[in-house]
């Protein structure tokens, strides 16, 4: 990493300072997209079980687990693994529609060309067309990767919507008529599904898929920073070691949302910065102290209510 003054702003401070600088920070530097991080991803054995259980048998792999612990992650892996990259991601809103992930049909621009003054012009509706997700992977010479990303977060009639279109790999274009079909079985999708909990999924759409929770544990853990131990070498182990203690504190207090890996790795790499103006002896006696007084702690703790139950 480039020097990088990790205090710009303070109140020490009787200037302003070059803008320039801004160009140094470390995560400029750093790849944190999925698809770099899929090469250093520890899926563990039981999820590792599940995804090759889902591949098998064709069905989809739905994953809850708290936020943070990989569930988005696990498409990535297996597309890495398996050398099918990129994976076809679809991330659901709250108004997104099964049709959403199928395909979407211009009707802005169809009724504006409808009405211009063209009297001998016949519309096509297929012109106004345009292939989404799974219908992009039905598509495809080989077998993709497709990942339904929280699908909680939509209306309860989405799942249920693609009851038939996860069964068949088939869908009707209601604007034309024409039906949409995979062409090969040999070239049937890999579908990963997550979900947050926030409300259950239907009963006949879980009967579709593979299941599986991932649950956050310290071997797991210490697997992730055995494979990311270059990434932190400028901290020593004891230093490591004793700021993991200091991280599972923090999750056995009774927090409305936990910090999982995501948090406590961006935690290191906060102290690795801090680390250039504080001794790491310094940054230990601070880890020793309150945990209300953990440095950086709003890049582990995201709850308003979390910091003032652990202040007091």
């Amino acid at each position: 990493m480039n020097k990088y003054p990790f205090r710009l702003i303070c109140d020490e401070q009787q200037e302003s300072i070059n803008p320039d600088i801004l160009a140094k920070r470390p995560f400029l530097e750093v790849d944190t997209s999925f698809a770099a991080e899929a090469k250093r991803f520890i899926p563990g054995t039981r999820l590792e079980t599940a995804i090759n259980t889902a591949i098998a048998v064709g069905m989809p792999l739905l994953i809850t687990g708290e936020p943070g612990t990989g569930k988005t992650q696990t498409a990535y892996y297996a597309a890495y693994k398996l050398g099918i990259e990129p994976v076809i991601h679809f991330q659901v809103k709250s108004d997104s529609t099964a049709k959403d992930l199928l395909y979407h049909f211009d009707t802005v621009r169809y009724f504006h060309d409808a009405h211009l003054p063209k009297p001998d012009a016949v519309l096509d509706k297929k012109n106004y067309i345009e292939k989404r997700a799974l219908w992009e992977a039905m598509e495809s010479e080989h077998p993709r990767v497709v990942l339904i990303d929280e699908i909680d977060k939509a209306p309860r009639d989405f799942p249920n919507d693609l009851l038939l279109e996860l069964d068949q790999m088939a869908f009707t274009i209601t604007e034309t008529g024409e039906t949409i079909t995979i062409r090969d079985k040999k070239q049937y999708p890999l579908i990963f599904i997550t979900s947050n909990s926030e409300h259950r999924l239907p009963e006949p759409f879980l009967r579709r898929c593979v299941y599986h929770h991932i649950r956050f544990d310290e071997e797991l853990l210490k697997k992730v920073l055995e494979k990311r131990k270059d990434e932190f070498a400028q901290l020593s182990g004891g230093f490591i070691e004793l700021a993991s203690k200091r991280f599972w504190e923090l999750r056995r207090q009774d927090c409305r949302k936990k910090p999982a890996t995501g948090e406590f790795l961006v935690w290191l790499r906060v102290l690795i910065l801090v680390r250039e103006t504080n001794s790491e002896e310094m940054l230990k006696n601070k880890l020793q102290g309150n945990l209300a007084d953990l440095p950086s702690l709003g890049t582990l703790l995201k709850d308003r209510q979390d910091m003032e139950d652990l202040e007091r």
